[in-house]
């Protein structure tokens, strides 16, 4: 069940969450047993350092550019592009600059 959004209304998801200094935002749509569905901004500079997810994990750049260190591999991601990256593979996250992104992680 989706929460945190209104439902029946058009939206930009971008426009869902917001950028703060120094700061990675995040928004919870979606937790339950079989997937989180998670919106986050991330101030230029900021990451989430290298871990590793029990499910598969899927992002979407919704606005500016990020780095994604998957098992040792650099993606460089902007607006509209999506990654898979695979359960219990470890992968890191930068923010080139300021940007957004939706994480879809399917358990």
């Amino acid at each position: 069940m989706y929460k945190n959004i209104e439902k029946q209304v058009s939206l930009r998801l971008k426009n869902q969450v917001d950028y703060q200094k120094g700061q990675i935002v995040s928004k919870t749509l979606v937790q339950n047993p079989a997937m989180s569905m998670t919106l986050f901004s991330f101030d230029k500079g900021e990451e989430i350092s290298t871990h590793a997810s029990g499910g598969d994990a899927m992002v979407t750049v919704l606005d500016g550019k990020g780095r994604f260190t998957v098992g040792g591999e650099e993606f460089v991601l902007g607006e509209g592009e999506t990654l898979i990256m695979p359960k219990d593979v470890p992968h890191a996250v930068y923010g080139e600059e300021q940007f957004k992104m939706l994480l879809t992680v399917s358990f």
